[in-house]
């Protein structure tokens, strides 16, 4: 599993517009399209993906998508069910001031198949969190870029 957290200089309600919203993840993730529908995400990582060529599907279930309202943080909750990949992800968005917001991305991912979940979890973790991490950090660019701009 890994937990990744940044602040972002925008107001909850906007940060989570920009993270929650699975469609933006395509253009922090390299090689991948990301397409939202009937309660799912399906993002396909490869090398012609982004032109809608075939690569790695990780398919997500929408469990929970709930905006901060109010003191309370947002959070939205996928399940991986796919063929290849299995897990969870959560990405939660809690007001960190008037002008900021604390998003916190955590994911869980293993191969489907004959190889135990640990195992593979463990060896993939560390690419993971590259990959969350490089996602926060482009997140951050674009909401530094909209806060200069007056959003």
């Amino acid at each position: 599993m890994t937990t990744t957290t940044r602040v972002l200089p925008l107001p909850a309600a906007r940060a989570w517009d920009l993270v929650a919203d699975a469609r933006n993840h395509a253009r922090w993730i390299p090689l991948t399209r990301v397409d939202v529908a009937d309660g799912y995400v399906v993002a396909v990582s490869g090398p012609r993906a982004q032109r809608g060529g075939g690569g790695l599907v990780d398919r997500m279930r929408i469990d929970r998508f709930d905006p901060p309202h109010d003191d309370e943080p947002g959070v939205a909750e996928f399940t991986k069910v796919g063929r290849v990949l299995r897990g969870t992800a959560r990405i939660e968005v809690a007001a960190a001031g008037p002008d900021a917001a604390r998003v916190t991305w955590t994911e869980s991912v293993h191969l489907a198949g004959p190889l135990p979940a640990g195992l593979t979890r463990a060896v993939g973790a560390p690419l993971l969190e590259l990959m969350v991490r490089r996602a926060l950090r482009m997140a951050a660019h674009e909401a530094a870029r909209e806060a200069v701009r007056g959003g």
